[in-house]
This record gives structure tokens, C-alpha cells and sequence, in this order.
């Protein structure tokens, strides 16, 4: 029996498909599972010996040729579509799969939920009831990626680098999208501070877009990790902290996998929509009803969070 698989992003959703990934895996033991991806999240199943990758580009009438071209020659069995984009909807359509589960209740799925998804719930729990149409137990909230030798080499370089070996560490992502300067609380460097002044060495984390921010906070306290680290890396990094606050992004999902505390500052997104998995009790917020919009940046609800409002939510979790 041959399963297919598709998840192509963003980031954060694949960290969070990690776990079906799994659940699909674990449940096709003596199948052939494979997963269709983007070449960006490929490497991030490199360690994963119980699946097969094919990644393909996301546009151009050229790689949806290849990509159907490739579909049908495999003669999958089922296709989970765990994406339900109106590009994968097109592959499913002409993938030749006989059974085809997916997010709509309409063609090309022959198994799928009962009622539209129009955001009414966490897009964990809506890919759980596209599992369960399908005849599978839930996946726990759990985002799964492994650590590899590759990864622990990487962080335990960094951390002799910078004298941190054995040290207690938070993690913090000060940043986020540039398409989203919404989301960003202002108050972190206040927030590291007074980290710091408890006996924590503080990183700071982040990718290109992140990196003036984080310069600039690093000169006043803490270490600069700005695009140091692989995405398992920066996994198995969480590994090594005590906990971390971060803002909307990537970032919170990926340290999710590390089993670490999260602690998520939410403001102009929904939390209940997008909160890393199995962190929804440590996320903070004063919204009590989050808009599904963003907030303008005149507008930005994070304002309203303060540092001493965040210290006491560590301190209630027994992190601090």
C-alpha cells in the first residue's frame, strides 16, 4: 500500500503537521508513506527513516506538469492533503488517487469533515477531524522534530562559542514578519533585563529580517543567535533552555517541539487560532476576544501587555 502526503507550508503549519505526519506514519507501519513538500522543508524529514520526501517548487505550469507527472506514475493508494490549497486541490483532482482525504466537503475529496473550516477553531484541531473522517485516532499536540547528531554538534559549537555551555538560558524572538510589525512587543529588552537580574542568559533569536532588532538589543544585554541555526538546530537549542517568550512566528512553533515551556505574546492574532501546540495555558494576551484580522500598527494590541505582567505569568508557571 502506497500513502501520500501533502504539506507545503508556511513554516510554523509544517512544524504543526509534524505531528500527523507521525500519527500517519506510526498507523501505515507496513505501508509506503511518503510526504509531498517544498525543497525549503525537506531537510527537515531528512531524519525521519520511516518516510519518503518528494519536493517539488510551489508555481510554474512546468513544475505542476512534473509534479502531476510524478503524482500519477506513483500510484498512490490514498492521498491525505493536508495543505487543501487550490494548488494541491488541482493535484488531488488529477493525481489518479482512488481515495483522496482533504479540508473541503467537495471535489476532489472523497473523505473530509462535514463542515467547511472557516477558522473556527485552531487548524490543529481541524486537521485532527480530517484524520478522524479518514478512520485514524487523533494526533496529540505534539510537534515532533527529531535530534540529530548533525543539530547537537551545531548548538554545542555555538554555546562553546559563546561560554554558555551549562548555563540556564531563555530564549527570546523579539521579532517577526516584516509583513506583520503588529505583532512585535515592544518591551523585550526591559523583559531580558530583568531575566537577567534572576541568573538567566538570555539569547536572542531571529532570521535575517530580525537582525538590526537584535543587534541592537544584544549591545545592552544577552547573545545574538540571528540565523545561527538550522531549524532542527534551533529545536534542539530550545532543548537546552529553561523556557522561551516569543511573539507570533515561527520561532514559537519550532521551540515547541523542544518540550519546553513557550510562552506566546499574542495581540493582534487570534492565539486560539495559532498558539504553538500543547502551550495554550502559557499563552499571554489582554485581548480577551482577538480579533481574525490583523491590527493596524496604530492599533497594536501588544502595547497593552506589560513586562510586569509577563513576569508574573512566569512566575505563576514556576519557570522563574
Amino acid at each position: 500500500m502506497k500513502i501520500l502526503i501533502i504539506k507545503l507550508g508556511a513554516l510554523g503549519d509544517v512544524i504543526m503537521a509534524t505531528a500527523f505526519v507521525r500519527q500517519l506514519c506510526a498507523d501505515y507501519s507496513t505501508a509506503e508513506v511518503w510526504l509531498l513538500t517544498v525543497p525549503a522543508f525537506a531537510p527537515l524529514f531528512t531524519d525521519w527513516p520511516e518516510l519518503h520526501v518528494h519536493s517539488v517548487p510551489r508555481q510554474g505550469a512546468l513544475a505542476t506538469w512534473h509534479t502531476l507527472r510524478w503524482l500519477r506514475g506513483q500510484r498512490f493508494d490514498r492521498l491525505y492533503d493536508l495543505q487543501s490549497n487550490g494548488r494541491t486541490r488541482v493535484w488531488t483532482a488529477l493525481s489518479g488517487v482512488p481515495e483522496r482525504i482533504g479540508n473541503h466537503p467537495y471535489f476532489p475529496y472523497t473523505l473530509h469533515p462535514p463542515q467547511p473550516y472557516v477558522g473556527q477553531c485552531h487548524a490543529f484541531d481541524r486537521i485532527n477531524e480530517i484524520l478522524t473522517c479518514a478512520g485514524h485516532l487523533a494526533a496529540p499536540p505534539v510537534p515532533f522534530l527529531p535530534a540529530s547528531p548533525r543539530s547537537q554538534s551545531e548548538v554545542d559549537h555555538w554555546l562553546q562559542a559563546q561560554q554558555l555551555t551549562g548555563s540556564p538560558l531563555v530564549l527570546l524572538h523579539a521579532g517577526a514578519s516584516a509583513k506583520h510589525p503588529g505583532k512585535r512587543w515592544p518591551h523585550y529588552l526591559a523583559l531580558a533585563q530583568a531575566l537577567a537580574a534572576r541568573g538567566l542568559h538570555v539569547v536572542w533569536l531571529g532570521a535575517a529580517e530580525d537582525a538590526a532588532l537584535n543587534q541592537a538589543l544584544a549591545r545592552t544585554i544577552g547573545h545574538d543567535a540571528t540565523s545561527q541555526f538550522t531549524v532542527e538546530a534551533l529545536a534542539e537549542l530550545g532543548r537546552r533552555a529553561r523556557f522561551a517568550v516569543t511573539n507570533d512566528s515561527a520561532p514559537m512553533h519550532i521551540l515547541s517541539c523542544a518540550g519546553i515551556p513557550i510562552f506566546g505574546l499574542f495581540g493582534p492574532t487570534d492565539w486560539r487560532r495559532t498558539h504553538a501546540l500543547g502551550q495554550a495555558t502559557r499563552v499571554i494576551t489582554r485581548d480577551t476576544a482577538p480579533s481574525r484580522a490583523l491590527c493596524s500598527t496604530e492599533d497594536r494590541q501588544l502595547d497593552r501587555i506589560s513586562v510586569a505582567m509577563v513576569l508574573e505569568k512566569l512566575t505563576q508557571s514556576g519557570v522563574i
